[in-house]
């Protein structure tokens, strides 16, 4: 996805000479941690929620797609269960707990992390424009600010509508102009109605304590990279610079300062940086068994989903459809701590259709099964049709587990 994300405008620090590292891990004790650092390994925070899940992975991407649901609904779902939809974005958007910015993609972030993106929001007004050029910035600006100062959070049809009737970039002069005020920190979206942002006052709606761009930008990165480096448990220099979309530089300038061990991880070609708490003690638990979002932090980084994981995953979604191997929205399955098969689903009524189906070998039937009969209770849904599966062997006993879990 193309953010337009700036670049910074602070000259690039000269990367630190890196520390050899103070320990080795082997490629399996890493794959454990991330699992737990993504709250997937171990006994899921019921008390925190779904909010809990947030603040502990710090974004959350959110995406137009919705087959089983929308992604920012999967998310929590594949660390906490089956927790109501409704109480998810109940969890997002009631009170000021989140916003909406630019963080991986468009995500869901923590609002203690508002102050963490200043750099990002200067970048944006040095820089001056973002996609769009406004015919009158100042006089389309003020008008939105009088707009929302007058009358509470609004939408962009509220606002006066979001396109010009020509394709969907030919924006209205009024939907610019709050786009803008979002890149640069005036205006901020703190709930969703309907899939359409509510966009209010950043002054009005951010905690007072919290509103300010005090942070510089050395400060602001070490932040991000300190917690991105939490909520991945490892990883390398160029995990730590995509979980946020910062950039290679940006991460050498600051991790020496973030308090992350530098290790070495068997198997892997480049040095890691490990979450001290990670390294106290050795991953424990029970393993989550679901289907994951495609947008979900633990696999949103193809090659380290691939490096971590041996698991090759694309969405397909934008592929032509003769051209899709695996499907619109392949789901991967996670069980036992590894990516064991995909599904492709669709909802016809209470019917969830998995309409493309893998699986790496017999052991992951079961799995595969359970995590269908799930998904399918989640959304609704009382039986589950299998349209392809691969190996096409495996079909029978799928099919009994299936019958088995009464879907």
């Amino acid at each position: 996805m193309t953010t337009g994300l700036p670049a910074s405008t602070a000259a690039p620090a000269t990367a630190p000479t890196t520390p050899p590292p103070q320990l080795s891990l082997s490629a399996d004790e890493a794959r454990r941690i991330a699992l737990r650092a993504q709250g997937l390994l171990g006994a899921p925070d019921r008390r925190a929620g779904v909010r809990g899940v947030l603040r502990h992975l710090g974004a959350v991407q959110l995406d137009t797609i919705s087959v089983l649901a929308r992604s920012h609904e999967l998310v929590p779902y594949a660390r906490l269960g089956a927790v109501g939809r409704e109480a998810v974005d109940a969890a997002y958007w009631t009170g000021t707990h989140s916003f909406e910015y630019w963080s991986h993609a468009a995500c869901v972030l923590p609002i203690e992390e508002w102050p963490h993106f200043s750099f990002r929001r200067r970048a944006f007004r040095e820089r001056g424009h973002r996609w769009h050029r406004m015919r009158d910035r100042e006089g389309s600006c003020a008008a939105v600010r009088d707009r929302l100062r007058a009358e509470g959070p609004l939408t962009t049809a509220e606002l006066g509508g979001g396109r010009n009737g020509g394709e969907w970039w030919d924006w209205s002069e009024s939907k610019i102009a709050v786009e803008w005020l979002l890149d640069i920190g005036e205006v901020i979206v703190t709930e969703r109605r309907g899939w359409k942002r509510v966009y209010d006052l950043a002054e009005r709606a951010v905690p007072d304590s919290l509103f300010h761009d005090d942070l510089d930008e050395h400060e602001c990165l070490r932040r991000l990279v300190a917690q991105a480096g939490a909520a991945m448990g490892v990883a390398t220099r160029a995990d730590l610079a995509d979980y946020h979309r910062l950039k290679a530089e940006q991460v050498d300038a600051v991790v020496a300062d973030t308090g992350l061990v530098p290790v070495e991880v068997r198997g892997w070609p480049r040095r890691a940086w490990a979450d001290p708490a990670a390294l106290e003690n050795p991953p424990r638990g029970r393993h989550r068994t679901t289907l994951l979002s495609p947008f979900d932090s633990l696999i949103w980084d193809r090659p380290r989903t691939e490096r971590i994981f041996g698991f090759i995953h694309r969405l397909e979604a934008y592929v032509p459809k003769p051209k899709r191997v695996h499907g619109y929205f392949a789901m991967p399955l996670l069980a036992g701590g590894r990516l064991c098969g995909r599904v492709d689903p669709a909802r016809e009524g209470t019917t969830l259709v998995a309409r493309q189906l893998s699986m790496h070998g017999a052991k992951a039937v079961e799995p595969m099964a359970r995590a269908l009969g799930e998904a399918a209770a989640w959304v609704g849904c009382d039986a589950v049709r299998v349209e392809r599966c691969d190996p096409e062997e495996l079909r029978p006993e799928l099919r009994k587990a299936l019958d088995a879990l009464g879907v």
